[in-house]
């Protein structure tokens, strides 16, 4: 008799939780009393978003007189070869600190080879400055720069160069109090730029408001766009906040295939990038992913310049890539809409920095 009970009772709690209740669901999909309610809708630009860190420097209790002499060595004409350009000629406010030509200009009008990156943050960069990752630290770089294309004194000639520099008035106490006397050299002039171009911290935009809890700071366009960004476009795999360059955040640097610069051109004509210092085929026409602060203010694009407008740049990398033999399996088509595009290019306004502050020279 308890079996039989048992059963009786479960058949008829099994025909009740059949029956439909007065005023519940009907099976047309209207929710109502015992439905759940649909999950929340899920943005990542609602969640949790990573700001700019402060920027940690080995102590040097010189390094505001050096800040102080490379700024103006960053500006001054005079330490290229022929008195025409300086570092700043290539990294201007209007061009947000990139170059305004598609591809830099030295000396004498002299063509060089690739488009001036942004400075922005560079101080962050864990080795590999360059498109192709060339230099190890940032004091190679500037002496790189002092003594190529860019303003042409050429290797042999920076000391010549330091010591003409170093006779300015002007410059004579910068020095001192920067280096604990007034001698001008290479590898002076060369740190006192990189203790500079650290300063280029940009961490203050409207997208670091909004991550440290302005929800004011983004339009919605901008917050769409953040979706879309860190979403279904993907975009974050190569520009990870907060730096929006993955390269920016792994020793030596990361360098992609991104098909520019391939296009109608055979192979042998074709720029090979960081397969030129690693020699490695892996590398072909692979450069370094920029950072992307700045990057409303910074055209034309890419390691030529090769794309003018922001609104190309942002449709190339989402939707249309030039197939190669190297092109990065992170360039597939990610089918956005034009509106989901246009998004896109709203947020990356989100990401302007200041100016540089133009120093009075010596």
């Amino acid at each position: 008799m308890t079996v039989l009970a048992l059963a009786i009772a479960a058949s008829v709690a099994a025909c009740k939780k059949k029956e439909a209740p007065a005023g519940g669901a009907t099976g047309t999909g209207t929710a109502g009393a015992g439905t759940a309610a649909p999950p929340p809708v899920t943005r990542p630009s609602q969640g949790a978003l990573q700001a700019m860190p402060a920027l940690t420097l080995p102590d040097d209790p010189a390094r505001d007189a050096k800040i102080a002499l490379g700024h103006a060595l960053f500006f001054d004409k005079r330490l290229s070869v022929d008195g025409s350009r300086s570092c700043y000629s290539c990294h201007m406010n209007e061009n947000g600190s990139g170059g305004a030509d598609p591809i830099a200009i030295g000396p004498g009008d002299k063509k060089l080879t690739r488009h001036s990156p942004v400075l922005w943050n560079i101080g962050y960069q864990k080795g590999g400055f360059y498109w192709d990752g060339r230099a190890a630290t940032l004091e190679e770089q500037a002496t790189a720069a002092w003594a190529g294309g860019n303003l042409g004194v050429g290797k042999d000639n920076l000391g010549a160069k330091a010591a003409e520099v170093g006779k300015i008035a002007g410059y004579q106490p910068l020095f001192q109090a920067a280096y604990g006397d007034a001698a001008a050299s290479p590898d002076r002039i060369a740190g006192a730029l990189a203790a500079y171009m650290r300063t280029m911290v940009c961490a203050d935009t409207a997208y670091d408001r909004f991550a440290k809890g302005d929800k004011a700071a983004l339009t919605e366009a901008q917050q769409r766009g953040l979706d879309v960004f860190l979403g279904k476009g993907q975009c974050s795999a190569c520009h990870t906040p907060p730096h929006f360059s993955i390269a920016m955040q792994v020793e030596g640097g990361v360098y992609f295939n991104a098909g520019i610069g391939t296009a109608g051109k055979a192979e042998q004509d074709v720029d090979v990038g960081r397969q030129a210092v690693t020699g490695n085929p892996s590398d072909w026409a692979a450069f370094k992913v920029p950072t992307l602060r700045n990057v409303a203010r910074s055209a034309p694009y890419f390691h030529d310049g090769s794309i003018a407008t922001l609104a190309e740049a942002v449709a190339y990398m989402a939707n249309g890539a030039q197939a190669n033999k190297n092109l990065s399996a992170l360039l597939g088509s990610k089918n956005l809409t034009a509106a989901e595009l246009a998004d896109l290019v709203a947020f990356m306004s989100a990401l302007d920095c200041g100016d540089l502050t133009e120093p009075t020279l010596p």
